[in-house]
């Protein structure tokens, strides 16, 4: 246990530049305090215990802003940024070296069926704040998931993804999508698709009343 929190803070001062000693991270970080929280909820999920590990996942919550279901796999050393609003379920796996922002959600689409329902996060990842991550897929190593994107596929090692839904605009630091041939605008498209419709009717209604006379 503490070996795991030795590595936890360990990770939010190499990643924090705002981060000035261990003994402050401990006191004040709330993904420190969320982390602590969850590997004594872990502990007692493992054994059976699972009642009493959703209580203390669930004060940790109420503490932190921060949910993580007791039955997660998250390994030592990864650091949860601010953390208000972060959720990770209960078949996510989160691996070393990993960066959490605020506003993430590791969870399910609400149609995975069976034992992996949410999605693995490979070592180094970052995953920026507001980014939704649904389903049992997995995010290679060495990933960037943008502010706000929503993945729903896999994501291959060394990709930077963004967007809803997300798409890969980076791999192995080569440029592979280029954002602007997606500026879009669906509604807009609608609208100017019913506009047409409405044209095609009234020059029908026109000629019916032509007829007529």
């Amino acid at each position: 246990m503490f070996k795991k929190l030795r590595a936890d803070i360990c990770a939010a001062q190499a990643n924090d530049p705002a981060a000035r000693n261990k003994f402050e991270i401990l006191l004040t970080y709330s993904g420190i305090k969320a982390l602590m929280a969850y590997r004594r909820a872990n502990f007692f999920h493992r054994h059976g215990f699972k009642l009493l590990a959703r209580m203390i996942s669930q004060r940790a919550k109420r503490r932190t802003g921060i949910e993580i279901h007791p039955g997660a796999t998250i390994a030592p050393g990864i650091f949860i940024d601010h953390g208000e609003g972060v959720v990770i379920g209960e078949t996510a796996v989160v691996e070393t070296g990993c960066v959490i922002y605020q506003g993430v959600t590791l969870g399910g689409t609400g149609k995975d069926k069976g034992k992996k329902r949410h999605p693995t996060i490979k070592h180094d990842c970052i995953i920026s704040a507001g980014a939704k991550i649904l389903g049992g897929i997995t995010v290679h190593e060495n990933c960037k998931i943008g502010a706000s994107s929503v993945v729903l596929k896999d994501v291959p090692a060394n990709s930077t993804v963004v967007g809803i839904p997300g798409k890969i605009i980076k791999r192995n630091g080569e440029r592979v999508h280029d954002l602007e041939q997606d500026k879009r605008d669906p509604m807009q498209e609608e609208i100017c698709h019913l506009r047409e419709k409405m044209f095609k009717l009234e020059e029908e209604i026109k000629h019916l009343k032509n007829d007529n006379k």
